[in-house]
């Protein structure tokens, strides 16, 4: 009899707390990135302004540094890239998606988004080489950052392809200065 209360106890002490251990474990996997993003965390905590991604460069949405965006992205086989992708598509199922970026300032910008994809940076018919980038598989706020030192003088296209889904939330940020 004894043994059966113990094991009542602790049946009903793992299903007092181990109920509250998945939300802190979820929120745990976005606190591992090396870089300092807060500032992308917390524009990802807000309400997304909801934009259709352009399938050229002339239906290209205009975004923003500082802003959170719900971009939704069309079939990749109906896109037409200002300049062919970093990389070969995945699966020809695959959503993709352009959007112009608007900088008011030269220096290096972070592309933060929710979900795996291939992010690229066109300006003046070539890809701007990413400086870095970081992720985190078990976040999704955000799931992947890539760096970029842009030209604030140059057209410049933000090229989102080889997406699973047809939605994508996104924020592009400064990025801090470096603390080594």
């Amino acid at each position: 009899m004894t043994s059966t209360r113990n094991l009542a106890l602790w049946i009903g002490l793992f299903l007092a707390f181990g109920s509250a251990a998945p939300p802190a474990l979820a929120d745990e996997a976005c606190v591992d990135f090396k870089w300092d993003v807060s500032k992308e965390r917390a524009l990802f905590a807000g309400t997304p302004e909801t934009l259709p991604a352009g399938k050229d460069v002339k239906s290209a949405p205009t975004v923003v540094p500082n802003r959170f965006y719900k971009l939704q992205l069309v079939n990749q086989s109906q896109v037409s890239f200002a300049v062919s992708p970093g990389r070969k598509a995945a699966a020809a199922s695959g959503f993709a998606g352009l959007a112009n970026l608007k900088i008011s300032a030269a220096g290096s910008y972070r592309v933060a988004v929710d979900l795996p994809i291939w992010i690229d940076v066109a300006s003046n018919g070539t890809l701007v080489a990413a400086q870095d980038f970081e992720g985190q598989h078990a976040c999704s706020a955000p799931h992947k950052i890539v760096e970029f030192d842009l030209a604030a003088t140059q057209p410049l296209v933000l090229q989102l392809s080889n997406a699973a889904s047809e939605h994508i939330l996104m924020t592009v940020t400064a990025s801090p200065p470096r603390k080594f």
